[in-house]
């Protein structure tokens, strides 16, 4: 999807070809907030400010786990269920980027074959492009317009590499983590803090001679659960086992996620959550904009390319470097 080379985007009949559920127009959209020119960003700013009335009705669900848990086949199974119930389904998977290029190869459609071929669902695959917690750095921006454009579901795949998970937390109302049986994945998700983020653990491939093995680890992570303090004293994260091939258990995944959200909307929790979240939000995109200001303007990119050949040499405190550039911002 490309967008025109000057700024003259009708804003206006892009938000009501999106609020009308025109694939096209989502496309474009996203299209618009991933750009990083200075009159598509203006622009974006204004749509999404023009479409804030029409989202925050989504369930939003972040999924993460190591590489080759499932997490792509478990939202293609998980997806179509929801779908054969009447929801509309979009998926926000974020894949790997090359640290050197930014480049990814943006392959999870393919892993999601079922679900890439509904009309009533909508995949958008975006490069993580070394943003932390795997989550691109227009997620959520993107996750309102799939909310504007009519999808009462939203998941947020991230890219589970072990990198922060924190931001996922704060863009989604309920995290899912996905962990393999028998793979030692028992010990090394405690260690990486996953567990005491998750809203729920998922032990996927319980199907054939893997059951027993899957049951064996549910229960050692129930045990875990129980000397960690858990994310919501609202909520006692559950863990089940299910089976993404067979797609047996999928429906408990999916009732747990909505009785979780009953519990945080009785306790007020939810509201709360989505306030804080908010919040996080703005001061995110506050740091992305200085951080812009900091590469466009010429002078300002001249005296830190000055700065960092200080600190380099050994010449200049980091501290006082850090300081010296906020100062250029003032």
């Amino acid at each position: 999807m490309t967008l025109p080379k000057r700024a003259s985007l009708d804003i206006k009949a892009l938000a009501k070809d999106l609020r009308s559920g025109h694939r096209a127009a989502l496309a474009r959209a996203i299209t618009l907030v991933e750009s990083r020119r200075g009159d598509h960003q203006a622009a974006a700013r204004d749509l999404v400010q023009a479409l804030l009335p029409d989202t925050g009705t989504a369930i939003r669900v972040g999924i993460t786990g190591s590489p080759g848990v499932g997490k792509s086949t478990t939202i293609d199974a998980l997806g179509m269920f929801l779908i054969e119930r009447g929801h509309k389904v979009a998926v926000l998977a974020v894949d790997p980027s090359s640290a050197r290029t930014g480049g990814s190869i943006l392959g999870d459609k393919t892993r999601m074959a079922r679900l890439s071929a509904s009309d009533r669902a909508y995949i958008r695959p975006s490069p993580a492009a070394g943003t932390l917690g795997g989550v691109a750095a227009k997620t959520r921006e993107a996750m309102l317009l799939c909310e504007a454009a009519g999808f009462d579901v939203v998941l947020v795949e991230t890219v589970g590499i072990g990198q922060s998970e924190t931001a996922v937390c704060d863009m989604t109302d309920f995290f899912l983590a996905l962990m393999l049986p028998g793979a030692g994945d028992e010990l090394q998700g405690i260690k990486k803090g996953l567990v005491e983020l998750a809203d729920m653990i998922a032990i996927n491939k319980a199907d054939g001679d893997n059951i027993k093995r899957a049951n064996l680890a549910a229960a050692e992570y129930r045990g875990a659960l129980h000397i960690l303090s858990p994310r919501s004293e609202h909520w006692q994260p559950p863990v089940e086992t299910y089976s993404a091939l067979t797609g047996a258990g999928i429906d408990i995944l999916w009732r747990k996620i909505l009785e979780h959200r009953t519990a945080m909307n009785a306790s007020g929790e939810f509201a709360e959550r989505r306030r804080e979240q908010q919040v996080k939000w703005m001061w995110s995109m506050l740091e992305q904009r200085m951080m812009a200001r900091l590469r466009a303007d010429p002078a300002i990119r001249s005296k830190v390319r000055k700065i960092e050949a200080e600190v380099a040499d050994g010449r200049i405190a980091p501290a006082l470097a850090a300081e010296q550039i906020a100062d250029m911002l003032a």
